[in-house]
């Protein structure tokens, strides 16, 4: 018997988690493949919740969060981290994922110990490196070094070979969170959290907003929330549903302009199933994160996003999501013509979501087994 290929993913935050989730599944199953899961933990509770909603149990944890953390110090924990670690185990390949400082981190730790790195989610790009931050450099730099490229949509694939980096190592899969949703949603899906079955998602005009980013911090995410709640003081049929992110900072605005509303439902950050469920209930949806301008589109969902850019723009050139920025004013005009034009609503909730058929993760697995049979 051929000795199996040894590939170990890394991973530490719940974005990470949950478009990784359906590829572990699927290297799991395979025969050739001889399967490690190391974390590294970068948000140690929102990453659990994931690994125990899908029965995921690492091979090794590196634990590495600890409390007002630099990008500094995850890095280098990180990096000595992984050097013992793989130093025990020699993967043939790491699998990494999009653009977070694990993702960096776990990608130098191999370039510097002679092993194969294969990057899920590569080829986004912002063309700002300072926005968004650090992400930008983490994916671009990670996409440097990388052996092979797991890119979701041709404009990915675009970008890469702008970057000069060969078509041999760049395989179009389609997005694994896309993989992800589809085993998730169920339309008779009730929550543990009681006031959320108490909503009216069938006469109410649900607004989903979740808003975490560091560039966001401040005055911008200030006027986020004022033109939110403008938003349900104006409409009578609007409720806006706020799952607070864990930051402290962003808890400190949004009670100073949200609290005390019975329309506006402050909550606690939910895990992976409960959140893909409210987004299915939900009427619209105002993000300032990435991973949502993918997951939503694919459930029929508008989606407004409160960034000046985006590193997926194929969504927005589909029509499934448009920029509205940072401004107040700019916020409230274009979510309340949504609210209140059925026209533009339908369209946009009809628009094809560009992101794949939910079978990425095979074709990640089938390429990988392909890489080392050559």
């Amino acid at each position: 018997m051929k000795e199996k290929i040894k590939i170990m993913t890394i991973f530490g935050t719940r974005p990470e988690a949950i478009k990784m989730v359906p590829v572990v599944n699927v290297l799991r199953k395979d025969p050739m493949i001889e399967l490690i899961v190391c974390v590294s933990a970068q948000h140690r509770e929102m990453l659990d919740q994931v690994l125990k909603r899908f029965g995921i149990i690492p091979d090794y944890d590196l634990d590495i969060m600890e409390e007002n953390q630099t990008l500094s110090k995850i890095t280098s924990k990180i990096l000595l981290g992984l050097e013992e670690v793989f130093k025990v185990e020699r993967p043939n390949m790491i699998l990494v994922h999009g653009d977070t400082t694990t993702t960096l981190s776990a990608t130098l730790a191999a370039f510097y110990n002679g092993i194969d790195i294969g990057h899920v989610e590569a080829g986004l790009r912002s063309g700002d490196l300072y926005s968004p931050y650090p992400e930008e450099a983490n994916r671009a730099l990670t996409g440097r070094i990388a052996n092979i490229h797991f890119s979701p949509t041709d404009g990915n694939v675009s970008n890469l070979i702008k970057e000069n980096i060969s078509k041999e190592k760049i395989i179009k899969t389609g997005n694994t969170v896309i993989d992800a949703l589809v085993n998730v949603i169920k339309d008779d899906y009730v929550f543990s959290d009681e006031s959320l079955n108490k909503i009216d998602y069938e006469n109410k005009k649900v607004i989903l907003l979740t808003a975490h980013r560091r560039e966001n911090l401040g005055e911008p995410m200030e006027n986020i929330f004022k033109a939110v709640k403008r938003l349900v003081l104006e409409n009578d049929d609007v409720e806006l549903i706020f799952p607070m992110h864990l930051n402290p900072k962003v808890r400190m605005i949004a009670r100073k302009y949200l609290e005390n509303n019975k329309k506006i439902h402050l909550i606690e950050p939910l895990d992976y199933e409960p959140f893909a469920n409210l987004m299915n209930k939900s009427y619209l949806i105002l993000t300032d994160s990435g991973g949502i301008q993918e997951e939503a589109p694919a459930l029929g969902k508008p989606v407004l996003v409160l960034r000046t850019e985006t590193e997926r723009p194929e969504a927005v050139e589909a029509g499934t999501v448009k920029m509205v920025g940072i401004d107040e004013n700019v916020i409230y005009r274009e979510a309340n013509e949504l609210i209140n034009d059925n026209e533009q609503y339908k369209r946009m909730s009809n628009a094809i979501n560009p992101y794949g058929d939910g079978k990425a993760s095979l074709r990640i697995v089938e390429a990988i087994k392909t890489y080392y049979s050559n």
